[in-house]
């Protein structure tokens, strides 16, 4: 689950600078790497500036994701000397698709949940979330757009509505062969939280990679969604923090995970 889909997307371009992995392509860069980077002391450090500089170079912001069990332990430290700022912390959580899809998803009265590939339910998607977070997410429609048609069985978007109205949105990311599935998305607004639609799309998720023969689902998931999701029997097995550089740190906002 720490690299990238097998497929990039049109116009994104994975490349690898020693034990690294690095996005280019996307609203913002992205990197991660190996549990145990492998370098330590003024190596490590170069390659934190040399990552820095790159997007720099390109005018735009980088992520770093580090999980909690990283090494080495000073990593965080080094990363914030090179100007990385840590954003919220998240709960790694794994869940086995058969115990999830156990019972089926129950919907409040006059929602319904389908599966979308069109451009114009992506920028409702990019609509609903820029309202929500209170920023401009008109670039996710663009960028969730641009990994369907690049890879349209490994990534499936849906979207619960009422009244014609989307009210929540999720999606599944499938990483070829391997035994997990990832969960992302999953912003509801806020007058339709509590009333079961988040349960609902996990299972429809859920059910998705069920048939797929996908047996685990893995989430990075906020303090909002950690509770439910722990409920439906994920279990929490490390922790995740995106540390985030950017020439402007008004656009190092993004949409938060599950």
């Amino acid at each position: 689950m720490r690299g990238a889909p097998p497929v990039p997307a049109a116009g994104v371009t994975y490349e690898k600078d020693g034990p690294l992995l690095r996005i280019v392509g996307e609203t913002r860069g992205f990197v991660t790497g190996p549990r145990d980077l492998g370098v330590r002391g003024r190596a490590l450090d170069e390659l934190i500036v040399r990552q820095r500089n790159f997007f720099a170079a390109r005018g735009e912001g980088v992520e770093w994701k580090i999980r909690g069990h990283d090494e080495p332990a000073d990593l965080t430290d080094r990363l914030r000397a090179a100007g990385f700022v840590p954003e919220d912390q998240e709960t790694v959580l794994i869940g086995r698709t058969e115990e999830l899809t156990a019972k089926e998803p129950a919907l409040p009265d006059g929602v319904t949940v389908r599966r979308v590939t069109e451009a114009a339910d992506l920028r409702r998607i990019a609509a609903m979330e820029s309202a929500i977070w209170r920023i401009d997410l008109t670039w996710l429609a663009t960028e969730l757009l641009g990994r369907i048609t690049a890879t349209p069985d490994e990534l499936a978007v849906y979207v619960a509505e009422a009244d014609g109205e989307v009210i929540s949105a999720s999606w599944l990311v499938f990483y070829g062969d391997s035994d997990f599935a990832g969960l992302r998305g999953g912003s509801t607004v806020t007058e339709w939280r509590g009333k079961g639609v988040y349960r609902a799309l996990v299972a429809t998720r859920a059910a998705l990679a069920a048939a797929r023969g996908v047996p685990y689902l893995q989430v990075d998931a906020s303090d909002d969604s950690a509770p439910i999701l722990r409920r439906l029997g994920f279990r929490a097995v490390t922790t995740t923090t995106p540390y985030v550089w950017s020439p402007d740190r008004a656009d190092q906002a993004t949409v938060r995970p599950e």
